[in-house]
């Protein structure tokens, strides 16, 4: 009897199976993506902007051009798209922002000349998981996708903690050729992923944004043509030791684009299903992301590519400010994972005057007041301690700091890519401190 009915209820389950897959792919569900430049998206992007500024002059773009192929980055580049979840919408905090002041020099300035300062185009505030302040500017909506720049590094850093955790990366002491062994015998040999994600590898790179040769620039052109894949890896693969691995920190954006592509051959997908599966569905993002991608449903850009909405984007922090919980409790990053992640590493040119404790982790930074900052308030001694930056090019930025419970996104269009530490960057740090001040 027992073998009677299994034999009946087979074709019945396949039959509700098929039945199943062909509803998933019937145009009832093809309505629910939008054609947006090519793009197909639940919602598409606003503003549309119809006239792009050519990718391969992205170093050398001005300020208007900068602002749209910022927010056009999803349909500027080849992508991966990565969907959506069930979102819970933010609710204002009771408190909200009202006018934080900072100095330098004896001068002071307010929000308002802040956000001019730093060109900011979007900006969002989130205290206890509530918005405390959100400004959009340059026609920017809460329906724009906007590019990561280097704030990817940071969400693959968080990708890898998920994949730690799921047992795909065994160890961050694994050899980067446990996972790619075609790179025995390049510079890359003997380098382990903390390594890797802590830019100690060792291994040479030229990261000059004003510089047209640099490995940075070659790697933009790379970007801008077909093969983009093969072109990259080419490069990286014929990278040059500089120092022995782990004793001199030296930012890599080819060793982060390294680092993402190991950890796709890890996880057997690209960075964008990876994100889609264990973050941005389960955690309930609310709108779709595309990633910049190098061989659509292959291979992601390790190194930045990652464009969401301003929300989305303090969403994210909000689920690194929670040490890795989704909403039903579940927690997918290893237990001390962002401890890990923000142990500033103690290498040769981590450390400085400014930041004894070290400037970078697991591709997160430390941005904080400098120790020994002059003439700015407030003071090193009364700023904002313990945050760790997500910082991308141009003034790209998520900012978490689980002590005070605050999460803050900026985009900005800075008119150099990575400018003076005394300029943009320090005054971000102060703008901040004054946030955190004024919210406690």
């Amino acid at each position: 009897m027992k073998t009677r009915n299994n034999s009946l209820l087979k074709p019945l389950l396949l039959a509700v199976a098929m039945s199943a897959a062909v509803s998933f792919m019937t145009p009832a569900f093809a309505e629910q993506t939008q054609d947006c430049g090519g793009v197909m998206l639940s919602a598409c992007p606003v503003p549309f902007d119809k006239t792009l500024p050519d990718a391969k002059d992205m170093l050398n773009w001005d300020q208007a051009a900068r602002v749209i192929g910022f927010r056009n980055d999803y349909r500027n580049y080849a992508g991966d798209v990565f969907r959506h979840g069930k979102a819970t919408p933010f609710v204002q905090a009771d408190k909200q922002l009202q006018n934080p002041t900072y100095s330098v020099n004896g001068k002071t300035f307010t929000l308002k000349d802040y956000l001019k300062r730093e060109n900011v185009t979007g900006m969002l505030v989130l205290k206890n998981g509530k918005i405390a302040y959100k400004y959009l500017g340059e026609g920017n909506t809460d329906h724009t996708l906007w590019t990561s720049r280097s704030v990817g590094k940071s969400v693959v850093s968080t990708l890898v903690g998920i994949a730690v955790k799921e047992g795909k990366i065994g160890s961050m002491d694994d050899l980067i050729t446990d996972y790619e062994p075609d790179l025995k015998g390049t510079a890359w040999e003997g380098v382990t992923l903390r390594q890797l994600i802590q830019h100690t590898s060792g291994v040479a790179w030229n990261e000059d944004y004003a510089n047209p040769g640099s490995d940075f620039a070659h790697l933009t052109q790379c970007e801008a043509n077909p093969g983009a894949y093969d072109c990259v890896r080419k490069i990286i693969t014929g990278l040059k030791r500089a120092h022995p691995a782990g004793e001199t920190w030296s930012y890599s954006s080819g060793g982060a684009w390294l680092m993402g592509d190991v950890l796709e051959k890890a996880t057997g997908m690209p960075l964008a299903k990876y994100l889609e599966k264990t973050l941005w569905q389960p955690y309930g993002m609310a709108q779709d992301g595309v990633w910049h991608s190098y061989q659509q449903g292959k291979h992601d850009v390790g190194a930045h590519g990652f464009n969401a909405t301003l929300e989305d984007w303090g969403r994210f922090g909000e689920f690194v400010m929670s040490g890795g919980q989704l909403p039903d409790g579940k927690k997918i990053l290893p237990e001390n994972w962002l401890t890990q992640a923000s142990d500033w590493n103690k290498a040769k040119n981590s450390v400085s005057a400014a930041h004894p404790d070290g400037m970078y982790g697991y591709q997160w930074w430390n941005n904080a007041v400098p120790v020994n900052a002059k003439n700015v308030t407030p003071a090193p001694s009364e700023s904002l301690k313990g945050s760790m930056w997500a910082l991308g090019i141009y003034g790209q930025v998520i900012m978490v700091n689980r002590a005070e419970n605050l999460v803050i996104v900026q985009w900005s269009t800075w008119p150099q890519a990575e400018p003076d530490f005394s300029a943009q960057p320090l005054e971000a740090s102060l703008m901040y401190s004054a946030i955190a001040q004024q919210l406690r």
